[in-house]
């Protein structure tokens, strides 16, 4: 790989964004795609499965064969809420491969015995989102069904274009958020990226089934991400 091109990858790593290098195997080129860039062609349709799989690949197109290497930011689930939910969802994400962690400012419940094996932040959310911030590679999930918990990293999370967004509550109580969300600014058309009632619907009634439907339906959210 060149300098030019290590440089333009490097960069991309450090702003946690999806590239997939495209080295063309007869001649050694190289060239970097971010994602939601586009590229025509069935090379374009390699590229785009590429991203969605973060698996690379040799594919042959018009006779040229070429390697597409992924390099993709390991997915980041935000879990607002240190209740049961969490702690099993903890557990699954884990197992899943993916990283997780909880903010909670509820002391009570954000304790190291409950989850000790987690990255825990028993701070408010608008503090350590200013030194994590949210990005497209990151699962939002609201839990506490405290309003002035849960609706700042939502928006946040809307602003971030975050791949899941998820709060937990009822169709009326979710309607109720959607109107505070609105009146502190959120596009109405930018609701829709809120998934409430949370989770896949597989008549979850337990903490630990809840937390199973969710992280279900954030690896089908991560795995079918720009698709529709």
């Amino acid at each position: 790989m060149d300098p030019v091109t290590l440089k333009k990858l490097n960069a991309a790593r450090n702003a946690r964004k999806a590239t997939v290098v495209v080295t063309n195997l007869a001649d050694g080129r190289d060239r970097i795609v971010l994602e939601g860039e586009s590229v025509e062609g069935e090379l374009g349709v390699a590229v785009s499965k590429t991203f969605l799989t973060g698996k690379s690949n040799a594919i042959e197109v018009g006779g040229h064969e070429f390697f597409l290497n992924a390099h993709l930011p390991p997915p980041r689930i935000v879990v607002i809420g240190a209740v049961h939910i969490s702690q099993a969802l903890a557990v699954i994400a884990k197992t899943s491969g993916y990283a997780l962690e909880v903010i909670d400012p509820r002391t009570a419940f954000a304790t190291k015995e409950r989850f000790a094996e987690t990255d825990l932040y028993p701070e408010w959310p608008e503090d350590v989102l200013v030194d994590r911030p949210l990005d497209a590679y990151c699962a939002l999930v609201a839990v506490t069904h405290d309003p002035k918990i849960d609706d700042y990293p939502l928006i946040a999370a809307i602003e971030a274009g975050c791949f899941y967004i998820g709060a937990l509550g009822s169709r009326k109580t979710h309607a109720k958020r959607l109107v505070r969300l609105v009146e502190q600014g959120v596009p109405e058309e930018a609701l829709a990226a809120v998934h409430s009632p949370i989770g896949l619907d597989i008549g979850a009634a337990s903490p630990q089934e809840i937390a199973v439907a969710i992280m279900a339906e954030i690896i089908k959210a991560f795995r079918t991400r720009g698709i529709g």
